[in-house]
C-alpha cells in the first residue's frame, strides 16, 4: 500500500509541490496503521489458518509461534515502507543505503547474540528482525525530522486527515496490485506442500525461490527507480522523458536478467550446493533449473513494467490485470498441469509461469508501448490538484 507514495510523492516532487510530500507520507501512516490492525488476526491465528490450509501440524505450530513474535516487525513496516519511498522520491537513495548498512551491522551482531550466544532459536531470529526493523525506522525518521528534508518535511499537519478516502483508494489499489504478484509464488509453495511425498520437492523449490529472491533484488531496485523517475517526469510535465526512462530501465534490467539466466543454465547441476549437500535435493534442483532460469528472465522485465504502472498511477488497472493473469489463468493451469497431468512441482510451477507471469508481462509491455504520454502528464496534473485540496 505504501507504493501509492511513489506515484503521489514522485509526481508532486516533479511538479515542485515539495510541502505535499510530507503530508502524503502522514496520510500513508494513517492508512497503513489501519491496514496493520486489520491484518493482525492473521498473525494471532496463524497456526489454525495454516492447519486449515493443509500444512503439517508441526510446521503450522512453529510458524504460528514465529508469527506472534513478528507482530512488532509487522507494525514497523507501516513507517519503514513510507519513509523509504518518501526519500526515494527525492532521490535520497544514498541516505537509505548508509542507514541500511548501519542497521545490517547491528542486525548481524544482534543475531549472533540472541541465536548463538543465548540460543533462542527461531524466537531469537524473530526478535532480531523486530529490533533491526525498528532501528531502521527510527534512523530514517530521525533523518527526516531533524533537518534532512527541509523542503519536504514541514512538520505534522492536520491536513493529513483530509482527503483520506481518495488516498485510501489509491493505496488499496497499490496494495492489491503488488500483493497479487507476491502471493502468487507463496501459493506455489503451499500447493507443492500438499503434494504426496513433497519433502524433497519442497526443499528444492525453496532453494530455487531463495536464488530467485536474491536475484530479484536487482529488478526490484529497477522497479523502485523506474516508478520514481516516471512519476518525477510526469509531475514535471515531461511525457517523453518518462517514456524514455521506462525504455532504458526495461533494457538494462533485461540485459542483467539474461546474464543471470545464463549463469543458472551453465551451473544448473551445482547451484543447489549453496544451500544443501543432499544429493536428492541437488538432483531435484537440477530438474527445476530451467524453470528457475525462465522465471528469472521474466522477472527481469515484469517488475520494471510494474514500476512504470506505479509511477503513472495505473495501479487499479494493473490490479485487474494481475488478478486475471495470475489467478484466473496461471493458477488453474498450474493445478491442471500439476495434478491432472501428474507433473508435480514442475507442472505447477511451469503452468503458473507461462499462464500467469508471461501473459501479465506481455500485457504490461503492450500498455507501456501504446501509452499516450502527453495524456499521462495531464492525468498526473489532475491527480496532484485533486489530492492537494
Amino acid at each position: 500500500m505504501a507504493s501509492a507514495l511513489e506515484t503521489l510523492c514522485g509526481q508532486a516532487f516533479g511538479a515542485k509541490k515539495y510541502h505535499m510530500l510530507g503530508i502524503y507520507m502522514q496520510k500513508s501512516w494513517i492508512v497503513l496503521m489501519v491496514g496493520c490492525i486489520a491484518l493482525l488476526p492473521l498473525y494471532l491465528y496463524a497456526t489454525p489458518i495454516l492447519k486449515l490450509l493443509g500444512q503439517p501440524d508441526n510446521v503450522a505450530e512453529q510458524s504460528g509461534l514465529v508469527a506472534l513474535w513478528f507482530i512488532p516487525q509487522h507494525f514497523s513496516f507501516a513507517f519503514q515502507c513510507t519513509l523509504q519511498r518518501f526519500l526515494q522520491c527525492q532521490l535520497k537513495t544514498a541516505v537509505l543505503a548508509w542507514i541500511s548498512l548501519l542497521v545490517l551491522v547491528i542486525h548481524v551482531l544482534t543475531s549472533w547474540l540472541l541465536v548463538y550466544h543465548f540460543r533462542l532459536g527461531v524466537v531469537g531470529i524473530a526478535v532480531t528482525l523486530d529490533i533491526s526493523w525498528w532501528i531502521l525506522v527510527l534512523g530514517l525518521f530521525a533523518y527526516v525530522v531533524f533537518g534532512g528534508c527541509p523542503k519536504t518535511w514541514t512538520g505534522f499537519s492536520i491536513q493529513a486527515f483530509s482527503g483520506l478516502w481518495e488516498f485510501l483508494k489509491l493505496s488499496a489499489a497499490s496494495g492489491v496490485m503488488l500483493c497479487l504478484e507476491n502471493w502468487y509464488y507463496r501459493i506455489l509453495i503451499l500447493m507443492v506442500g500438499n503434494l504426496k511425498n513433497a519433502t524433497v520437492a519442497l526443499d528444492a523449490l525453496s532453494v530455487c525461490m531463495g536464488i530467485n529472491g536474491w536475484e530479484m533484488m536487482i529488478p526490484l531496485a529497477f522497479f523502485a527507480a523506474t516508478g520514481v523517475r516516471v512519476a518525477n517526469e510526469l509531475g514535471a510535465g515531461n511525457g517523453e522523458a518518462a517514456r524514455f526512462a521506462a525504455e532504458v530501465s526495461v533494457v538494462q534490467s533485461t540485459v542483467i536478467g539474461i546474464f543471470f539466466t545464463m549463469l543458472i543454465m551453465i551451473f544448473h547441476d551445482k547451484i543447489a550446493l549453496i544451500f544443501s549437500s543432499s544429493s536428492k535435493v541437488i538432483e531435484a534442483v537440477d530438474d527445476l533449473s530451467y524453470l528457475l532460469a525462465i522465471t528469472i528472465l521474466l522477472n527481469s522485465v515484469q517488475p520494471v513494467l510494474s514500476g512504470v504502472a506505479v509511477g503513472s498511477g495505473w495501479q487499479s488497472w494493473a490490479a485487474y490485470v494481475n488478478l486475471a493473469c495470475y489467478y484466473l489463468i496461471g493458477l488453474p493451469i498450474g493445478i491442471v498441469m500439476g495434478w491432472l497431468f501428474n507433473l508435480g512441482v514442475q507442472g505447477i510451477w511451469g503452468g503458473m509461469i507461462f499462464g500467469g507471469t508471461a501473459v501479465q508481462t506481455v500485457i504490461l509491455a503492450i500498455k507501456t508501448v501504446n501509452s499516450d504520454w502527453d495524456r499521462e502528464v495531464e492525468r498526473a496534473t489532475m491527480h496532484i490538484q485533486r489530492l492537494s485540496n
